[in-house]
């Protein structure tokens, strides 16, 4: 027998599972780090050197087809942990079929899911798309490590227990059942990715924000609608009952010895809807002038997003092509300026509610100059002058301009 056979037993299987799991958090970090937008060049030298992926290779970028890659990958690491999830359950327990399939993912699944990441570049895919890429990467890489950690190291199949709810002992909360569908979930939002494209990606985005947009207008209209509630006696009168009721509830509180520490939850709920405030009848500071301004321009702002929908994202050059930064830059740019305005938009319906007239214009003010810097970004289409949108989005801010608050 040769000595440089491979060890198939219950220690080799151990000995391989370690490596694989030490693998896999040493990827985790690489693609944390390009997720948070660091360089990852050590780590991912080291990584990349530990899992011998000399076949896929991020020393020229431009070779690969990062997206292709990670949807191929996630699919191979799919079907070889189905495999493991079924190994680990069955009888009989079979060490040397666990460990092939360990090296096939140690050998080119999981270090192609890793290096196609890393190929993943800003200037030839978007700043947005490789950060996403990597966050997805990451998930999978961690579920699948989560699954390797449950590899039976006594050589016997896992549990029922094991199977079905996990392990405290050894810090996990799920069985191998569960941990399987979690990484088949992971994986399925990889391939998803990939298939989507870039123009995918930021359509699904700006979709997201847009609906997001359409919520905050219906709950400002719904809020002007309110009417503020003039029998202040009444409101009293059911004080004094709440009063009563509060009684007998902290006597029952005490007895169980940290209730009367915790509010009630119809007292958590009393005390949101109390800070919200309504438009006074006589509505000295013209809030509702202002409402009916601010609400105008929110439509007109969720229009513009259904026009880069359709105009631009839809209509994206493929991508990635050479020379292409410009391209990619203003994508970056675009959407860093829709996720700001998600959350100015946030602040603008907060000031409405707490009837700060200049915090609302000010704020009205700050969101709709951005919003009309957005359309300028997106005015030109992408590989020419102009079009019927760069038209459009001319006349859409004469319109926000024509829906002035009062002053």
């Amino acid at each position: 027998m040769s000595t440089n056979s491979p060890d198939m037993s219950v220690q080799g299987l151990n000995t391989l599972a370690a490596t694989a799991v030490h693998l896999l958090q040493q990827l985790e970090s690489v693609l944390l780090q390009i997720y948070d937008n660091r360089d990852p060049s050590n780590e991912a030298e080291d990584a990349s050197a530990s899992a011998s992926a000399s076949s896929t290779s991020t020393s020229d970028p431009s070779s690969v087809d990062a997206l292709s890659l990670a949807g191929d990958s996630a699919t191979l690491i799919r079907a070889h942990a189905t495999r493991i999830s079924v190994l680990i359950i069955n009888n009989p327990f079979t060490p040397s079929a666990i460990i092939k399939v360990l090296r096939e993912l140690v050998g080119s699944a999981v270090p192609g899911l890793a290096a196609a990441a890393q190929s993943c570049t800003s200037d030839r895919y978007t700043l947005t798309v490789r950060r996403d890429l990597a966050w997805k990467t990451y998930t999978a890489l961690k579920e699948l490590r989560g699954l390797i950690e449950r590899i039976p190291a006594d050589g016997k199949i896992l549990s029922d227990d094991l199977q079905q709810h996990g392990s405290a002992a050894a810090g996990t909360s799920k069985g191998s059942i569960l941990a399987t569908g979690t990484l088949w979930a992971a994986c399925d939002e990889v391939v998803r990715f990939s298939k989507a494209g870039v123009g995918g990606c930021f359509v699904n985005k700006v979709e997201e924000f847009r609906d997001t947009l359409e919520d905050v207008m219906e709950e400002l209209k719904e809020w002007g609608e309110e009417t503020p509630d003039d029998d202040e006696d009444d409101e009293d009168d059911d004080d004094d009952d709440d009063d009563d009721d509060d009684d007998i509830a902290d006597d029952t509180d005490r007895d169980s010895g940290v209730g009367s520490m915790m509010p009630s939850a119809q007292d958590m709920v009393d005390e949101i809807m109390a800070s919200t405030q309504v438009i006074p009848r006589d509505d000295p500071d013209r809030i509702r002038d202002r409402l009916e301004s601010c609400l105008k321009k929110i439509r007109l702002t969720t229009l513009l997003y259904q026009g880069i929908i359709k105009r631009r994202l839809k209509a994206l050059p493929s991508l990635p092509k050479e020379g292409s930064s410009q391209v990619t830059d203003r994508l970056d740019k675009m959407v860093e300026s829709v996720k700001s305005l998600s959350c100015q938009f946030d602040e603008l319906a907060g000031t409405f509610y707490e009837l700060d007239v200049d915090e609302i214009d000010r704020m009205s003010g700050q969101c709709f100059s951005d919003v009309c810097t957005l359309s300028r970004l997106v005015q030109k289409p992408w590989d020419k002058d102009s079009d019927e949108f760069t038209e459009w989005a001319e006349k859409f801010r004469t319109q926000m301009n024509k829906a002035k608050a009062p002053s």
